[in-house]
């Protein structure tokens, strides 16, 4: 009679006889029952790890099963679990992939089960607390020595994603106490020689990444992380090199995927569903499809690169680095466990772009794509986290000077919101640029597009930080970048005049003097000391132009904050500090203003070109009387603790969520994997 097999159970297919159940599905049934079928029976455990692993039954049993049940189950579990860490032992590859397998289904079926979101009774319930230190070290001892060994593709990625399952047992990372066995026995060599090998690099960079990612967060402010510690210190070029390379990967694929289907999906359902479902394909785990995770798995992917930035000084030197551009045909995925994670496939070296580019260039591409859109939570977020790494790498010295390095230039696609009075640029027709030019055409754009009734204050805020520490380091190395300032100004005055034309509505959701001093002391470094930086005197001369033609926004402002100074408002002293900040924009405009219309009445014109406001304005500076003004150059650095703590820890937990979620271990497709081991032995 035929007979079908669906969850692990032989079925005839008239269903008449009942169930004919695999021998280790039988097993598995005995164990759930409270009975123990290893006594008794010589060489049991040797015998059920020859037995291919059902880990969708087990995993389904759990989840039939109570709370009170699973801990009724505690000893035959623990039994279950210590036989399994015995089967690591072996040399036949065969019980150590089910062993493997079986690990990973017990961890995740209990962890159905969990009260609160605490792991003590996981651990408990898995291995008892007695021998959990023991088991745990000889545990993390064999998954380290299989991923630093000569084994095969396959084992390696299954023992990261045991690894993976074992730090996502909790929502909050730094409630999961079996990590406390992973900071006492660490893996971080372990990742830093896949990370520094290509080959490994290439199968395993994503899953090794997102692994160090959540071991840093780990009690991130609470007590020592070995793994901050090894990961600020690290000097491994190979394994710094390879680490950037893994971000680069993931950031060039989406930035592919965008430019080959987003930008024309935008102006239907927006542009984040549209790359939800342009990178679903790209993360879909097996045959069946999983739930599309490309911007989960991107979210990781920037955790990893602001890590690296803000952790670790020798990660700059890595930023500058130069690569070919990958060409779109090069992208064939490869991995058994991710099957199309980018950075986890070979790549085809004859189909590579010869067109330079590097780390910064790609993620500054990313980061446009991702600031179009910040209507929801989530895509503020990431949109935050993007902004935070810039500021990171802003103030940072070295990246700067090669930031500014005339020698070191790259064509940026930047992508834009498209408006109807600009046409989109090709990338044939971008100019080649030092990066810092890149890095303010993408603050510009930011500021131009952000101006919405539901403001996003706190993205200005650092948008505008940036933009501060970029003119910091202009002026403290008199570096002259030969950029197009008058967009920069243009910029920052229509933003003032939104702040001005929507003073009540913002006033409501956050200060706007805070803002607006940002903006107005920006102007004050370009007028205080834009002479040691600015790319020629001319530009200097426009800088006073733009200010002269926009008076009406400035003098607007001032009265404005003069209003709300004199009152007891919520926000006085803010305010008042911006009365301050704008002595020297009101100099310039009650210094010029008249002797523009002098010049004006004497010539008989009603209006001026340009070029004759220009004519007065250079012949007047001589008389002109500015404050010299304290603090333009000084900026607070950037500190994780306090104020960003909360963001990190919450999106943290969305990536041990999301990475949770869709784990998949029964994707590494046994037969093959059956196949493989038998070739080998």
């Amino acid at each position: 009679m035929p007979e079908t097999y669906k969850d692990g159970v032989l079925r005839t297919s008239s269903g008449s006889k009942g169930a004919l159940k695999e021998k280790i599905v039988q097993i598995y049934d005995a164990f759930f029952q409270g009975q123990d079928p290893s006594k008794g029976v010589p060489n049991f455990w040797d015998e059920m790890f020859l037995l291919k692993a059902n880990v969708q039954y087990i995993e389904s049993e759990f989840g039939k099963m109570k709370p009170e049940q699973v801990v009724a189950l505690k000893e035959n579990i623990n039994n279950l679990f210590y036989h399994c860490v015995e089967a690591l032992k072996e040399d036949y590859l065969l019980r150590i992939v089910n062993a493997l397998q079986t690990l990973c289904a017990l961890v995740r079926g209990v962890h159905k089960k969990r009260l609160g979101d605490h792991s003590f009774d996981i651990i408990n319930i898995l291995i008892g607390f007695d021998s959990a230190e023991t088991q745990m070290q000889a545990l993390i001892m064999h998954l380290n020595g299989f991923l630093t060994g000569e084994y095969s593709v396959s084992l390696k990625n299954l023992t990261l994603r045991l690894l993976l399952v074992l730090v996502t047992v909790t929502d909050n990372v730094s409630q999961n106490t079996i990590l406390e066995y992973l900071m006492i026995n660490s893996v971080f060599e372990s990742i830093l020689k896949i990370l520094a090998d290509p080959a490994s690099r290439q199968h395993h960079g994503f899953d090794s990444v997102l692994l160090l990612t959540i071991l840093v967060n780990y009690r991130k402010h609470e007590s020592a992380n070995p793994y901050i510690l090894k990961l600020s210190i690290l000097d491994n070029e190979l394994a710094l090199t390879g680490l950037g390379c893994v971000i680069s990967s993931a950031l060039a694929e989406f930035n592919r995927q965008f430019g080959a289907r987003g930008e024309d999906a935008i102006s239907g359902g927006g542009w984040f569903s549209a790359i939800t479902n342009m990178v679903g394909s790209m993360f879909v785990a097996d045959s069946d499809g999983l739930q599309a995770i490309g911007k989960d798995t991107n979210l990781s992917i920037l955790l990893t690169l602001y890590e690296a930035v803000h952790l670790n000084r020798n990660f700059i030197t890595v930023l500058s680095h130069n690569h070919a551009e990958l060409d779109s045909r090069s992208e064939k995925p490869t991995s058994a466990s991710s099957p199309a994670v980018p950075g986890l496939h070979p790549i085809d070296t004859a189909q590579i772009n010869e067109t330079p580019t590097n780390i910064l260039a790609t993620f500054f591409s990313y980061c446009s794509i991702i600031m179009q859109d910040t209507k929801d939570n989530e895509r503020l977020n990431h949109a935050r986290l993007c902004l935070t790494i810039l500021n990171c790498i802003a103030e940072d010295q070295y990246a700067n000077s090669f930031l500014h390095d005339a020698n070191l230039t790259f064509k940026v696609h930047l992508h834009k919101v498209r408006m109807r009075h600009r046409k989109p640029l090709a990338e044939r027709d971008m100019p080649s640029r030092p990066l810092a030019c890149a890095l303010l055409d993408l603050m510009v754009e930011f500021v131009m597009s952000h101006m919405m009734k539901n403001f996003p204050d706190e993205l200005y805020v650092k948008c505008l930080g940036i933009i501060h520490r970029i003119m910091c380091y202009q002026k403290k190395c008199r570096v002259r970048l030969h950029y197009c300032w008058k967009d920069l100004w243009t910029a920052l005055i229509s933003l003032l005049k939104y702040l001005l034309s929507n003073e009540q509505t913002l006033m409501a959701q956050f200060d706007v003097f805070e803002v607006a001093i940002q903006v107005v002391n920006i102007f004050n470094l370009f007028i205080t000391y834009g002479d040691t930086f600015l790319p020629n005197p001319t530009s200097y001369d426009d800088l006073y132009y733009e200010v002269i033609r926009m008076h009406q926004i400035f003098d607007h402002l001032y009265s404005m904050a003069l209003r709300h100074s004199t009152n007891n408002g919520e926000y006085r002293d803010t305010a008042n500090k911006l009365t301050g900040s704008l002595i020297n924009i009101r100099a310039i405009i009650n210094h010029f203003t008249p002797k523009i219309d002098s010049w004006s009445a004497s010539n008989n014109l009603t209006t001026l070109t340009e070029e004759q406001v220009l004519n007065v304005v250079r012949g007047n500076y001589e008389t002109l009387t500015l404050k010299l003004q304290d603090s333009l150059d000084q900026f607070e650095r950037y500190s994780e603790k306090p104020k960003e703590i909360a963001f990190f820890t919450q999106m943290v937990r969305s990536v041990v969520c999301d990475s949770r979620k869709n784990l998949s271990i029964t994707n590494l497709e046994q037969q093959r994997l059956l196949q493989e081991f038998s070739t080998i032995m």
